[in-house]
């Protein structure tokens, strides 16, 4: 028995050295969302060091290196590990004197990237460990002598069980957190299993969560923040009083709700987001967001059309959900196609489905299974936008689908079930055999314009 608590507890300890440092480096990463988020917009190295300013972390941890005007802050990471960084345009964690540095680089486009450093010392990546070590070492004393008291009784019964037990954690202690425990044995051991499997699953559920979490919100602000740029573009010709100004209040207005929920989110990881309906109408949705995309449109000269939106079309996805993939969507068709392109929203409510299609005159997807994966962009994105609509569609018992539509660009077809009067069966026809067969549905060519 007193092998089997060693073989527990030594594990867990590693555990906790290693969540120690995966939570610094969780928080390294954090503290990098506003500035990225500010070079996205200007990169004036005053306005850089005044968002590097109103971190929360201490003052002389980040840094900006790559900028124009020179780097802001004091650099700890050696030069190669800063251009290994931007080369690979991908976060790197690397060695640095007392500590680490987290290097997250931004392209800028042109080929033009930054990147911002966050220094992590030995004491924040070992911050609590030897408390915890302390505790567990009181833990397996308490365990060792209670052991010493029914060895003889038990040994026989837990030897197997407690060697599965202990094989899996070890695994967790190497980093394997898929890793469970085997629940048998006498009911001590086989209630320890179970409370280690718990553990287990919510260690990696709460790395998960909040890795994407932060992920997908600081991927939100992209959409505000194009707008941003697109409307100050506006504002040359334009005075702030003129048509542009509620516009641009507006996406102010957006921006800053994105990030206070951001903070919100970021300060308590295990608060729960305010309840909201599950069911939502697309149709609403899509006039709603339409709205303010259709402002945006015009400014650039983008032909549009919006069919089928002002029919009911109920689905099982919350609101916020389908508003954030239709952003995605749209705000893909604005960054990644020439200004003057023509694009189309449709809403079809047909056969226990209810489909939402947003289709372009730009160049198109090469690769549509390469785009629905998390993190995958060849365009220097953050290869979230179209992940999010595919969870959303997952959310919403559909799928999503990618191709070319008729107006000679991408067409994205994001399929979720009809809340009121969802399928009988699975349809036999694809997106294609559907969306041809869709009554009523008129298609417009590249060279038409709508009214």
């Amino acid at each position: 028995m007193s092998i089997v608590v060693l073989a527990f507890l030594i594990p867990l300890a590693l555990v906790v050295q290693h969540l120690a440092r995966e939570r610094a480096l969780a928080d390294a990463e954090r503290q990098t969302a506003i500035v990225v988020a500010v070079l996205t917009v200007t990169t004036d190295p005053a306005a850089v060091e005044l968002a590097v300013d109103t971190t929360e972390a201490p003052r002389g941890r980040i840094a900006v290196h790559g900028l124009a005007g020179g780097p802001v802050g004091i650099n700890h990471a050696r030069p190669e590990d800063v251009a290994l960084a931007a080369g690979q345009r991908r976060p790197v964690v690397a060695p640095a004197p007392g500590g680490l540095s987290y290097l997250e680089p931004v392209d800028l486009g042109a080929d033009d990237t930054v990147v911002v450093e966050v220094f992590v010392p030995n004491a924040e990546l070992s911050r609590g460990v030897r408390t915890a070590w302390w505790t567990l070492g009181v833990v397996a004393g308490l365990l060792l002598l209670a052991s010493a008291l029914v060895n003889d009784r038990l040994a026989a019964r837990v030897v197997g069980s407690a060697r599965g037990l202990a094989n899996a954690a070890r695994a967790l202690g190497d980093g394997d957190l898929g890793v469970r425990a085997n629940v048998a044995g006498p009911r001590e051991l086989a209630e320890a299993g179970l409370a280690f499997n718990t553990m287990a699953d919510r260690v990696s559920a709460s790395l998960t969560a909040e890795r994407e979490l932060v992920a997908d919100l600081s991927h939100r602000l992209r959409t505000p923040l194009t707008a941003l740029r697109l409307e100050a573009e506006a504002l040359e010709a334009e005075t702030l009083e003129g048509r542009s100004a509620p516009r641009l209040r507006e996406a102010v207005d957006t921006l800053e709700r994105e990030v206070d929920t951001l903070i919100r989110t970021t300060r308590a990881p295990s608060a729960l987001p305010p309840a909201e309906p599950d069911n939502c109408d697309a149709g609403e949705v899509v006039r709603e967001r339409m709205a303010f995309w259709a402002a945006v449109a015009e400014d650039q000269g983008r032909p549009y059309r919006v069919s089928g939106a002002d029919q009911p079309a109920p689905v099982s996805l919350p609101r916020s959900e389908l508003a954030a993939a239709l952003d995605a969507l749209l705000g893909n068709v604005f960054r990644y196609t020439p200004q003057g392109t023509s694009f189309e929203v449709a809403v079809t409510r047909r056969k226990g489905y209810v489909s939402v299609r947003v289709e372009d005159a730009g160049p198109g997807i090469a690769d549509p299974q390469k785009a629905l994966r998390r993190g995958s962009s060849e365009r220097g994105s953050t290869g979230l936008g179209l992940d999010i609509v595919r969870r959303a569609a997952v959310a919403g018992n559909g799928s999503v689908d990618i191709g070319t539509g008729a107006l000679g660009g991408a067409s994205v077809v994001v399929m979720l079930t009809d809340a009121e009067k969802p399928p009988v069966a699975k349809p036999r026809l694809g997106f294609v055999g559907r969306l041809s067969s869709e009554p009523g549905e008129r298609r417009w060519s590249r060279r038409s314009r709508p009214r």
